[in-house]
């Protein structure tokens, strides 16, 4: 019996994508380069803010103008991040089971932490460890994140299972040494999950359920 969930955010919890596409290109217009197409931006997301900046923009670019479109970025996101962000079909009722079942949650995510924290306290307010991108903790797959969600939650390795969207997610899930669940309604294919063998995949929320 699993006592502790460990979920990725985007692509996961919640649809973000509009949003993400929405900020970057308003920091790419200011910079006067080309915007990027939702499904671009899906498969640039995924290993951090700076990461899709450096995939979004053009070949060459210069560093000087990397750092700024990541700079307007974040700081337009931070001000529209829940504009058009949801929650996926079912993951409300999901969270409300899993709490009535005591099991605890906690949320690892490459998003800036204060995107993150944010977006916990919005749509997920019970939840009460949220942990983005921070000084001092290795951004996904590195598992700095998720060893820190188990030490607030209290709980070992053999008691927590990770769930989430992407390749990264898996390998994040493998350098903590946990089994990985991976959805298949975020921003990655189910080809490319079931490539990198996860120990699972669910195509709805409520799947989850059987794996506790």
């Amino acid at each position: 019996m699993k006592r502790a969930i460990i979920f990725d955010l985007d692509g996961t919890l919640l649809d973000t994508l509009e949003d993400l596409k929405d900020s970057l290109n308003v920091a790419l217009n200011r910079k006067s380069l080309p915007e990027r197409t939702l499904e671009e931006v899906r498969q640039f997301v995924g290993n951090g803010i700076h990461k899709l900046i450096e995939r979004a923009v053009p070949e060459g670019t210069f560093e000087e103008v990397v750092e700024q479109v990541f700079q307007d970025f974040r700081s337009y996101y931070l001000e529209h991040c829940e504009d058009k962000t949801c929650a996926y079909p079912g993951i409300p009722e999901l969270l409300e089971e899993l709490e009535r079942r005591e099991i605890s949650v906690a949320i690892v995510s490459n998003k800036a932490d204060a995107a993150v924290r944010e977006l916990a306290k919005t749509y997920f307010p019970k939840v009460r460890v949220a942990i983005g991108e921070r000084e001092g903790i290795a951004r996904k797959p590195a598992p700095d994140s998720v060893f820190e969600a188990m030490r607030l939650l209290g709980v070992s390795e053999e008691e927590a299972l990770y769930v989430g969207d992407s390749d990264v997610d898996i390998a994040t899930a493998k350098n903590a040494g946990l089994p990985c669940v991976s959805v298949t309604w975020g921003f990655r294919r189910e080809e490319l999950l079931r490539s990198l063998n996860p120990a699972h995949i669910i195509h709805q929320p409520m799947e989850l359920l059987s794996l506790l």
